[in-house]
């Protein structure tokens, strides 16, 4: 299985897995943050706090380039 970077989640898809995969439920509403230019940078940000792993198994990655754990 083909891993799809978290890059290239729109707002609405980010949200979604946030929330429905990982129960991250202190999210902003998104009707409140998918228009804004920092809603995605935060969801995305909220990546970072679930492991490679998490992420694999969601069928999600970090791009090469990312540097944190």
């Amino acid at each position: 299985m083909e891993l799809k970077s978290i890059i290239e989640l729109g707002v609405d898809e980010a949200h979604a897995i946030l929330r429905d995969r990982f129960g991250q439920t202190d999210l902003p509403p998104l009707e409140v943050i998918e228009n804004e230019d920092w809603g995605r940078d935060h969801l995305l940000s909220r990546f970072e706090s679930i492991t490679p792993d998490d992420l694999a198994k969601a069928g999600l990655t970090r791009d090469p380039g990312w540097d944190r754990p």
